[in-house]
């Protein structure tokens, strides 16, 4: 089965995505396997990335759908400390390899939607 690169898949309202609040959890395959991502508001602007630390590939939020450290300004991975860039999901401090993954996401008419792509896609219902 060949997947579709590029198709725009609805997440939530815009609404939804409030900074400082809970990120928007969703599921994705990532390379053939079924992983949980999460989209969340940061200085305005909707980000998204695959719920895996870079260091060990396990989910980050030390709460469902929390994933801010205490200043509220670099996502935190609950179980290595790692911290990353919530604009560009670079790893700022900690153990890392590499970055968090990022799943392309757009934001209009008060509706955010993510996109597949080569490597992410949607699950098979």
């Amino acid at each position: 089965m060949t997947a579709t690169v590029g198709v725009e898949v609805f997440l939530c309202d815009s609404a939804a995505l409030v900074q400082g609040a809970e990120a928007v959890p969703f599921e994705v395959v990532y390379l053939g396997r079924n992983c949980r991502a999460f989209a969340f508001r940061f200085e305005g602007q909707v980000y998204a990335y695959l719920n895996r630390c870079a260091h060990v590939p396990m989910e980050m939020d030390y709460q469902p759908n929390r994933f801010f450290d205490s200043t509220g300004q670099w996502l935190m991975c609950s179980t290595h400390g790692a911290m990353y860039s919530p604009q560009t999901g670079t790893c700022r401090a900690g153990p890392c390899r590499g970055g968090l993954i990022p799943v392309k996401v757009h934001e209009a008419d008060g509706k955010v939607h993510w996109h597949t792509s080569s490597q992410i896609t949607q699950l098979e219902f």
